[in-house]
């Protein structure tokens, strides 16, 4: 399905896998609304893409953990660019440590971000997408999200309700033609991996954001008659 000329909002798009699915949409003439909390990451990714591709790129700088700046800017990027055909759900954050060591703030603040900060933007986009019947919406969850490990309650309690609620609104919405989909990434090569104190390994044989990007242009291009439920992405032969 050819994708040129959608309309296309992206959360946590200042770096890493936000900003490879960006830059990835700008190839396809995808106009974009790209949402972070740092306006220098934004407006730098704006002055790019709009150059190199040719499409309109509309920036709104907000805490989606905050349903006001959440909502507020959805709003403006939907105004900006007349409607949302897709929304990516990217922005996240990562800490990790025991369950009795980790503050109880750093925890919530998790949930806030990677649950409730999609559910903020989601509630926003998605009466666009009821009113004309059609709309892509897909969630970066990860494979946190299916299985638990040890110091990762907070970002698996996370990611876990995040798969809940996607599957959740895709049964809701399907029958209005608006797709939701989770993809469940294991760990990229990102400042976010990196920052939390993942393992990497060597960076040419690791995951990295480009490739989620890929996944999700080919979940976007299937034919609107099927919708992919959930897709997973690992690293090959890891070190």
């Amino acid at each position: 399905m050819n994708l040129q000329n959608q309309t296309a909002i992206i959360t946590g798009a200042g770096k890493g896998i936000g900003k490879a699915l960006a830059v990835a949409l700008a190839k396809e003439g995808v106009h974009l609304g790209l949402i972070a909390r740092t306006a220098g990451d934004l407006e730098a990714l704006q002055q790019q893409l709009g150059k190199e591709y040719g499409v309109q790129v509309h920036i709104a700088a907000a805490d989606i953990s905050k349903q006001a700046e959440a909502e507020a800017a959805v709003s403006k990027l939907i105004e900006a660019l007349g409607t949302v055909d897709i929304l990516i759900n990217n922005a996240g954050i990562a800490q990790f440590g025991k369950f009795l060591d980790m503050d109880p703030a750093d925890w919530e603040r998790i949930i806030q971000v990677n649950l409730m900060g999609t559910y903020y933007v989601t509630r926003a986009a998605l009466p666009t997408m009821l009113e004309k019947q059609s709309g892509d919406i897909i969630n970066i969850a990860s494979t946190a999200g299916e299985r638990g490990f040890a110091t990762g309650s907070a970002y698996c309690a996370s990611k876990f309700a995040l798969l809940g609620m996607t599957e959740a609104l895709m049964q809701e919405v399907r029958k209005s033609d608006v797709r939701v989909v989770a993809l469940t990434p294991s760990t990229v090569n990102t400042e976010l991996a990196v920052n939390a104190g993942l393992k990497i390994g060597e960076e040419d044989r690791m995951m990295q954001p480009e490739d989620v990007a890929e996944l999700a242009l080919a979940t976007l291009k299937l034919p609107r008659r099927v919708v992919v439920k959930t897709a997973g992405i690992w690293t090959n032969n890891p070190q």
